[in-house]
């Protein structure tokens, strides 16, 4: 039982913190307004999807899930945001 909360606190606050990272990332990459505009509100927008990834991290009853759904997003928008590459 610790052991699971324990990963569940670690999913949601450095798994929490690295998809929102890298949401942020990629929002910023292909918004399409001004770069420095895209940036501010990226930014902005990434600390409701921390927050809500937080939340919901011990609101779901599964831990895999959970752990799948953060991780998964923080490896595919991070993994996307490097292959689009720098915005010109």
């Amino acid at each position: 039982m610790a052991l699971a909360m324990a990963g569940r606190i670690a999913t949601a606050l450095v798994g929490g913190y690295a998809a929102a990272v890298a949401l942020a990332t990629l929002a910023a990459r292909l918004l399409p307004i001004d770069r420095a505009e895209a940036t501010s509100w990226a930014m902005i927008l990434s600390f409701l999807v921390y927050a809500g990834l937080a939340l919901w991290a011990f609101q779901e009853r599964r831990l895999a899930r959970v752990a799948l759904v953060i991780w998964g997003s923080a490896v595919l928008a991070g993994s996307l945001a490097y292959l689009l590459g720098v915005r010109p």
